[in-house]
């Protein structure tokens, strides 16, 4: 059967634009997590975020695609631009009918959606832009991505919150299986305008904290909801022989992958993630003892931590396996954070160190996880775990070797 290879990486987080600038500020636990400066958010009882810094779309993007787009889909195109730029893909190797993207979304360009209804209602109609069609939709980004990259193979967009960024690559994965030879996939999410934060405080699950230090502490016994981030990471996937037959670096191999959902949980049925997990690694061909790191999705709420940490503990045995959740130093980016675990988890690889969890210091009673804290870990890389959640029920595990 097709394996399919990830070869090429792009980040932009809170903690680092560019995959390298991200990871070396992981590695050092440097948090990105601050008071929004997007807009003002005294009024609201969530007032921290993982908001980017220093990105200036007109420092990656032609003048005439600013007007155009959502920032996601501006932080989406460079990080696309990034990962190609990754890849090493010289122009023909691959016929562009050969090439395709697949992305997450979970908010869609609700900052651009704002700003023209606000348009609407205080200019009128007609000064309402005509790219306002297309800018606030889930797929634009994989439309923008497709058109930048003269993409013409197989498209598409997942729509399952957090646990999205995982199931778009499970999406590029099925593709090579079927013939493409590389497809673009992950995802990137920016919400911070009133618009999306008040979606978010709709769902729940936000932490009112106000010291950035606190206010996320997945698996803690202080945890009190997470903090949002924007942001995410675009990942290359080809077909692994045509990588290899290419010279292409190769960070490491999609191995196994399961998705399930909680229907049945909410009406007295057994979360699914744990199933989840046992259906990767049987997709994988290998047992829980070949994994060497779980990336864990750290909602941060004391209910949902419990449950995974639960599953962890079910697959893996207490404290069988180290665990981390870098992405206390970004927040959670929604369709992004997946991908970005996916990132770590092959930079992990490629450097012989876990990222380290920060802030968490007391865990919770009941979870007897290995958090690495603090500090990254030394370990002898092999197959790593991503999971992923996503509110309503979604969960998502995927098996990565080097």
């Amino acid at each position: 059967m097709t394996t399919t290879a990830i070869t090429g990486i792009g980040v932009v987080a809170p903690n680092g634009l560019g995959t390298e600038e991200f990871w070396s500020a992981t590695l050092r636990g440097e948090s990105g997590i601050g008071a929004v400066q997007r807009f003002d958010v005294s009024g609201y009882p969530t007032r921290l975020g993982g908001e980017l810094t220093g990105f200036d779309p007109a420092d990656h993007l032609p003048s005439r695609l600013i007007p155009q787009t959502d920032r996601m889909t501006q932080i989406a195109l460079a990080a696309s631009d990034w990962a190609f730029a990754d890849a090493r893909l010289e122009p023909g190797t691959y016929d562009s009918t050969d090439m395709g993207v697949t992305t997450a979304g979970a908010f869609g360009g609700f900052e651009y959606g704002q700003r023209e209804l606000d348009k609407l209602w205080t200019e009128g109609p007609e000064h309402v832009s005509v790219y306002m069609s297309f800018a606030w939709f889930y797929a634009v980004n994989t439309g923008q991505i497709s058109i930048r990259h003269s993409l013409r193979g197989p498209a598409g967009v997942v729509v399952s919150d957090q646990a999205g960024g995982l199931d778009s690559v499970a999406q590029a994965r099925r593709n090579i299986r079927k013939g493409a030879r590389l497809v673009v996939s992950g995802g990137v999410d920016s919400s911070f305008c009133p618009y999306g934060w008040v979606s978010r405080m709709s769902g729940g699950g936000l932490s009112t904290g106000d010291d950035p230090r606190t206010a996320y502490l997945p698996f803690d016994v202080r945890a009190q909801g997470h903090v949002p981030g924007e942001g995410g990471a675009i990942l290359v996937t080809e077909d692994a022989g045509a990588a290899r037959a290419r010279g292409a670096r190769v960070y490491g191999e999609i191995a196994g992958y399961g998705a399930t959902f909680d229907a049945a949980a909410r009406h007295g049925g057994e979360p699914g993630v744990r199933r989840a997990v046992e259906t990767a690694l049987a997709d994988a061909g290998i047992g829980a003892c070949d994994i060497g790191v779980v990336f864990a999705d750290g909602s941060g709420t004391p209910e949902a931590d419990q449950v995974e940490a639960e599953a962890i503990e079910a697959v893996f045995g207490p404290g069988g396996v180290p665990v981390t959740a870098p992405k206390t130093m970004t927040g959670r980016m929604s369709s992004g954070g997946a991908p970005a675990d996916l990132a770590c988890a092959l930079l992990a690889m490629r450097d012989g160190l876990i990222p380290p969890t920060v802030n968490v210091r007391t865990v919770a009673a009941g979870s007897r996880l290995d958090l690495v804290l603090d500090e990254p870990r030394p370990w002898q890389p092999g197959p790593a775990l991503v999971i992923a959640r996503g509110r309503g029920g979604f969960n998502s595990a995927m098996v990565l070797r080097p």
